[in-house]
C-alpha cells in the first residue's frame, strides 16, 4: 500500500508515488494506493483502474479529522508492505502500520527542511526512524541532514533517487498557441507555485533579461496556492514583465513545453530532488539550478547544466543571459543532462530498487 496525501500532478512527491505504485510488478504485488486528502487528479484515477491498482480515498478535511482514518485499519491489517511518502504521511503510517501489525513499513522523506522545527525533528528521529524498517532519503545532502541535525542512525536511513518517466513531445506547437516567435528566446520553470521555489527571483531576473533579449518569454508551469499566485503577478506588474513573464497553471503537455524551451530554470530556496530538474535533463534542455538538496547529485556544473547558489540573483541572470547568447554551449549542456537522466535517474530502474527493498525487508521480518 503506497500512502500519500494527495493524487495529484501538482507535487512532486505526489507524482512519484504514483508512478512507482503504478509501475510495481503486478505479477508480484497487488497494489493499493490511499490518498488521505481529498484532492485528486482524474487522469491518474483513470490510470490505476485500467491498470488495477485499488484506490483508497479518505477524504480528511483536516489535521484534526481523526475519524477519516478508521477506513483504512482493516485495510492495513491485510497489507503486507506500507510505503509512506512525506512528513504527515510518514508520522500516521508508523503510528497506525504499527497498531494494525504490518510487517514492513518504509517511509519516505522527498523533502528535508526541517530547520527550526524541533517537534518535526524529534518526530523524525524517534517515532518515524525507530518506527519504520527503512527511512529513505531522496539526496544525499537531506540523509546527511538527517544523521548531522536530527541525530537519526545511520543504519536507520537509506539514500534513494528519484526517477522519472520518459516525456514524449506529441509535436504540439506551444509557441503558437502562446503567440510567441520562432527565434525568441523562451525560459521555462516547472513548479508549485509556493515560496520555497523562490520564483520572485525569475520575475526580477525577466525585467533585466528583456532588456539584451527581445521578444523573451518567461513561462511559470504549475498551480499552486491562489494567494502565492496573486503575489508573483503583483510583483510582474509593478516590475513591468506582465507581457513577458506567463502563468500557465497546471498543464499536461509540460513534455510540448519543455520542447519549445532553450533554457530551463530552477531556482529554489531548498529541494530534495526536484523532478522537475530530471524532466529538463531527459529533455535535453540545458538546465539553471540552485545548488540546494540533492540537485548536485543530478547535475556536475558546467557538464549537465549550471549550478548557482540559492539567493544569488546576479548569478542567476547571468547564467541564462549566457545560455541565452550560446546555442551551441545549450546543445552541449542539453545531450549531457539527457544521457545522464536516462541512465541514471529513469523511474524504471528506480522501481526496481524499491521492489527489491520491499523483498529484502519482508524476508528479513519473516526471518
Amino acid at each position: 500500500m503506497t500512502l500519500v496525501d494527495s493524487i495529484s500532478i501538482g507535487g512532486g512527491a505526489e507524482r512519484f508515488a504514483a508512478e512507482v505504485t503504478l509501475r510495481l510488478d503486478s505479477t508480484r504485488f497487488e497494489r493499493t494506493i490511499c490518498a488521505t486528502r481529498p484532492r485528486t487528479d482524474e487522469s491518474y484515477l483513470q490510470k490505476f483502474a485500467a491498470d488495477g491498482v485499488r484506490v483508497i480515498r479518505l477524504e480528511r478535511r483536516g489535521k484534526r479529522d481523526l475519524l477519516a482514518w478508521r477506513p483504512l485499519i482493516p485495510e492495513l491489517r491485510r497489507t503486507d508492505v506500507l510505503h509512506a511518502h512525506k512528513f504527515g504521511s510518514n508520522v500516521w503510517g508508523v503510528l497506525l502500520g504499527r497498531m494494525t501489525g504490518v510487517p514492513v513499513i518504509v517511509a519516505h522523506e522527498h523533502t528535508w527542511s526541517f530547520q527550526g522545527q524541533p517537534l518535526r525533528r524529534a518526530l523524525d528521529r524517534e517515532l518515524i526512524a525507530r518506527g519504520s524498517d527503512a527511512f529513505l532519503f531522496v539526496s544525499r545532502e537531506d540523509r546527511r541532514r538527517a544523521h548531522d541535525i536530527e541525530h537519526i542512525d545511520p543504519s536507520r536511513t537509506r539514500y534513494l533517487p528519484n526517477g522519472v518517466p520518459r516525456l514524449v513531445p506529441t509535436g504540439y506547437d506551444i509557441r503558437s498557441e502562446l503567440g510567441i516567435g520562432v527565434e525568441a528566446p523562451v525560459v521555462v520553470t516547472v513548479a508549485a507555485l509556493r515560496p520555497q521555489k523562490a520564483l520572485h527571483r525569475l520575475i526580477s531576473a525577466a525585467a533585466v533579461w528583456r532588456q539584451d533579449h527581445p521578444g523573451i518569454t518567461v513561462l511559470l508551469v504549475g498551480g499552486g496556492a491562489e494567494y502565492e499566485r496573486l503575489r508573483l503577478q503583483a510583483l510582474a506588474e509593478t516590475l513591468g514583465v506582465a507581457d513577458v513573464v506567463r502563468f500557465l497553471g497546471r498543464r499536461g503537455d509540460v513534455a510540448d513545453i519543455l520542447a519549445a524551451a532553450d533554457v530551463t530554470v530552477c531556482c529554489s530556496d531548498y529541494e530534495g530532488l526536484p523532478l522537475s530538474v530530471m524532466e529538463y535533463m531527459g529533455a535535453g534542455k540545458a538546465v539553471v539550478a540552485t545548488a540546494v538538496g540533492g540537485v548536485p547529485d543530478l547535475i556536475e556544473d558546467g557538464v549537465h547544466g549550471v549550478l548557482i547558489e540559492p539567493g544569488d540573483d546576479g548569478a542567476l541572470v547571468a547564467a541564462v543571459d549566457g545560455l541565452l547568447r550560446d546555442e551551441g554551449w545549450r546543445a552541449r549542456l542539453g545531450a549531457a543532462a539527457r544521457a545522464r537522466q536516462e541512465s541514471e535517474f529513469a523511474i524504471e530502474s528506480v522501481v526496481n530498487r524499491i521492489e527489491d527493498l520491499y523483498d529484502e525487508l519482508h524476508a528479513a521480518r519473516r526471518r
